[in-house]
């Protein structure tokens, strides 16, 4: 279930609020400027479906969005559980960095946990199948795949190079759970 922690910076072992109900997630973040909604597929999906029928199978909301934020470029990223590069791919988005355009991600199946730090709090949000994340440019984040992911996104750039980080310098990731 998806659910949404949110600590003070200097806090990172007492949230101070708690949920995992989709609309007080919403709101929570949205607080923020981050965007949470959750859609459903408009076809079902087989497990190692095709990167063009995964599109498609979203499609909607993927046009619906990319009008909205100007995106240009969709794509998939799927992980399968017993990846041999799964710490290495992990080290790579756990520690804090921006990026010059929001992050927008899907979730078509599995998990993830993005880790936002924003003004003196940290939201962790815990995203699983059918939840979209946006989160805005500039914003400090982390993110944790687990140490044996398994996940399918769909990935929304302005940028056509696509995902480009720039760290912050900040150690405040090391000091906060992580999925495992």
């Amino acid at each position: 279930m998806s659910y949404l922690h949110i600590y003070q910076e200097h806090q990172p072992n007492t949230a101070t609020f708690q949920s995992d109900d989709a609309i007080k997630i919403s709101q929570q973040l949205a607080e923020v400027g981050v965007r949470f909604e959750q859609w459903q597929a408009t076809q079902i999906l087989a497990h190692d479906a095709a990167e063009a029928d995964i599109i498609d199978a979203y499609q909607q909301d993927i046009t619906r969005l990319k009008a909205q934020g100007g995106y240009q470029t969709v794509d998939v990223i799927a992980l399968q559980k017993g990846n041999p590069n799964a710490a290495q791919l992990r080290e790579k988005f756990l520690f804090e960095h921006t990026h010059s355009e929001d992050e927008v991600r899907f979730f078509v199946a599995g998990q993830g946990l993005f880790c936002l730090h924003i003004q003196d709090k940290v939201y962790q949000v815990l995203c699983q199948q059918g939840d979209l994340i946006s989160v805005p440019e500039n914003t400090p984040h982390w993110f944790d795949m687990g140490s044996d992911p398994e996940f399918t996104a769909i990935r929304l750039f302005n940028n056509t190079e696509g995902w480009v980080a720039k760290e912050t310098g900040s150690n405040i990731a090391k000091q906060f759970p992580i999925l495992d």
